[in-house]
């Protein structure tokens, strides 16, 4: 079409595939994107959090989130983390080959058991693991309440967000990670520096774990 238009010529489609074919040209087109299918959530929750991202307590409203790394030649891993809103310390993390029901499972153990009786809001996005029975049944056990950002609005969990961004900038895209062990021992390092050393202005220059004193 751009050919005839160009030239005021009359050319057929299939002379330029045959023309292209005999000089090995290929053209570049942008792909299809694949359609992935919708699952339907078995169990969801309002926005109860509602972009309230201040807490008069520790331990009052958790955000979580997972997120993806690349490691040598473009393997994944995945980050799964809770952050608390008062002290925004990262409570637990668990590292992962996979996005998976059990990384959040995981996470979510280590922080009911850093933090027995801890019965804070915890706020997500409607990923399947978030959304899953076995998961609410978990939550509910602990005594924890549900929150879940409204659909495609990934502000609803800033403050998550916002963490993801710091630990990219300031640990995983300045370097390239060569295995999975490398790049769990550089987060690993970076979360102990930023609970324990990395000052915050809205903590009173504080770090997350000093504030955290402070206002246990």
């Amino acid at each position: 079409m751009y050919l005839n238009k160009k030239r005021k010529k009359r050319l057929n489609r299939k002379r330029i595939h045959r023309i292209m074919r005999l000089f090995g040209l290929l053209s570049v087109i942008r792909r299809k994107r694949p359609k992935y299918q919708r699952t339907r959530p078995e169990m969801t929750a309002g926005n109860i959090l509602n972009r309230e991202f201040t807490a008069g307590s520790i331990n009052e409203k958790w955000l979580t989130d997972v997120t993806e790394f690349k490691y040598g030649s473009g393997q994944k891993a995945y980050l799964s983390a809770i952050l608390d809103l008062k002290d925004r310390r990262i409570v637990a993390y668990v590292l992962g080959h996979s996005n998976n029901n059990s990384l959040v499972f995981q996470t979510m153990d280590a922080a009911i058991a850093r933090n027995p009786g801890a019965k804070p809001l915890l706020h997500s996005d409607r990923g399947f693991q978030y959304t899953s029975r076995v998961f609410w049944s978990k939550l509910n056990a602990a005594g924890i309440t549900q929150s879940m950002s409204r659909v495609g609005r990934c502000i609803d969990n800033g403050p998550m967000e916002g963490f993801w961004g710091i630990l990219k900038t300031e640990m995983y895209y300045r370097q390239k990670f060569h295995s999975f062990g490398q790049l769990k021992e550089a987060i690993d390092t970076y979360i102990q520096f930023y609970n324990t050393e990395r000052l915050q202005e809205r903590l009173d220059c504080c770090s997350p774990m000093e504030y955290h004193l402070l206002h246990s």
